[in-house]
């Protein structure tokens, strides 16, 4: 059974070049959202088992959404992605509750699934 991911981002062409990525891999994108506040609907309608959830948003910081969904029981893994490297977001990462970050420059099947190991 393939996992099912929730990509956000607020970059329509990096969406769709995740999308292609994370399917040929045989992962099920079961949603897209623009924005944190999307994101938080999309994660509670959808219910994935991956979010894929960029740092820089235009309304809630990755970070605050990450906060918001991770921690309760049963709730999907979330990888943090930037297009900056993890260095620069130093313990808001950890404290985020996510699995982890991943470099936009670094998305792969194999990175994902390094961190869902």
């Amino acid at each position: 059974m393939s996992r099912s991911v929730l990509i956000v981002d607020d970059h329509p062409s990096f969406r769709a070049s995740a999308r292609r990525l994370l399917e040929c891999a045989g992962y099920s994108v079961v949603g897209e959202a623009a924005d944190g506040s999307e994101a938080l609907r999309a994660a509670h309608e959808l219910s994935p088992d991956v979010i894929l959830l960029d740092v820089r948003l235009p309304d809630l910081d990755g970070f605050a959404v990450a906060r918001r969904i991770t921690g309760r029981p049963g709730s999907p893994a979330v990888i943090l992605i930037s297009s900056r490297e993890v260095d620069e977001w130093g313990r808001a990462v950890d404290e985020s509750g996510a699995l982890g970050f991943i470099s936009k420059a670094e998305l792969s099947p194999e990175t994902m699934e390094g961190l869902l190991a």
